[in-house]
């Protein structure tokens, strides 16, 4: 039995991305249905046009690089934003995965899946984009210095991101503020 990829690739139930140098070679359409747009919109575009704020597109890029540099592959949840249509600049949790086809120029070209965990977790209080990033990997389960560590910021300033997070979510104690993050 032949298999079509570009069929595979156009119906697969999660967005799929082409890269090369952080910019969109080619999706699917489950990718644009998520973001609200169309293929057209998104081919030639930077994925910087799916994240909140160009900071946060900088960010990311700047702590996936020596992660796909040595083993490949990365992931996390992150929020992004949908572009076009009734939802336009809505925030929203999302899965992110990728692979990097040359570890040694991370960036050059990849293949990246997003999956919408919008039904499962939705956005419910307005974080800046670094409460984003805390709270992100607070649902990793990593502690307020290893956070800092890869954030490279103090552990001490992680602290105080939590507590934000905590008022903003109403959160008795960290276990809770998570617990929230998950399921709110």
């Amino acid at each position: 039995m032949d298999i079509n990829y570009r069929l595979a690739f156009d119906m697969a139930p999660v967005g799929l991305a082409l890269s090369r140098n952080r910019t969109i070679v080619d999706c699917n359409q489950r990718l644009c249905e998520m973001f609200g747009t169309t293929r057209e919109q998104l081919t030639g575009q930077s994925f910087q046009v799916l994240y909140p704020s160009a900071d946060e597109f900088e960010r990311t890029g700047a702590r996936i690089t020596p992660i796909l540099n040595r083993s490949g592959t990365y992931a996390d949840d992150r929020i992004m934003r949908r572009m076009d249509g009734r939802l336009k600049g809505e925030a929203f949790w999302c899965h992110v995965t990728g692979r990097a086809l040359n570890r040694e120029a991370p960036h050059e070209a990849g293949i990246w899946c997003f999956e919408d965990l919008s039904a499962r977790r939705p956005v419910k209080a307005e974080l800046t984009p670094r409460e984003r990033e805390v709270a992100a990997h607070l649902m990793q389960g990593l502690t307020s210095k290893q956070i800092g560590k890869t954030l490279t910021i103090s552990h001490r300033t992680v602290e105080i991101y939590r507590a934000r997070l905590m008022r903003k979510y109403k959160a008795a104690t960290a276990a809770d503020l998570v617990h929230k993050l998950l399921t709110y």
